[in-house]
């Protein structure tokens, strides 16, 4: 027995993309959400101000962090404090904007920090901006 096609049952030779958007909504929504999840950055309790913010630079801002436990940072990057002035000179050397942000904890010892900054002026540093969190309404 052989089967007929009717003249008005065509077959349709289009692709369907109806699913193919779905697919492809579904991913722009999972990636919009887990996009702002990738960036951690290094964990430092940051003191509170009421400071304005620096002006930004062209240049990537070039960030020492100081970890409660004492681990520098040089931006994501960990970096032994043996070997800090070293590679500080060298990035310093390299760059037209002598700036540098400091996040030290908020636990951190005062000494510590000082010495720091000590360290960022004697290298060159021509401008330092300390990083803090803004303060809340109402908070000491």
């Amino acid at each position: 027995m052989a089967f007929k096609l009717d003249d008005d049952a065509d077959a349709f030779s289009d692709i369907n993309v109806t699913p193919l958007v779905d697919v492809m909504l579904v991913l722009l929504v999972i990636f919009m959400v887990t996009a702002p999840l990738l960036h951690q950055g290094v964990e430092v309790q940051l003191p509170k101000s009421v400071a304005q913010n620096l002006p930004k630079t062209p240049e990537d801002p070039l960030i020492l962090s100081i970890t409660k436990n004492g681990n520098y940072y040089l931006n994501e990057t960990p970096i032994p404090k043996s070997q800090l002035k070293e590679r500080l000179q060298l990035i310093l050397s390299r760059r037209r904007d002598k700036a540098v942000y400091l996040k030290a904890d908020r636990n951190l010892a005062y000494g510590v920090v000082v010495e720091t900054m000590d360290t960022l002026n004697r290298l060159g540093v021509e401008s330092l901006g300390m990083v803090t969190e803004l303060k809340s309404e109402g908070a000491p």
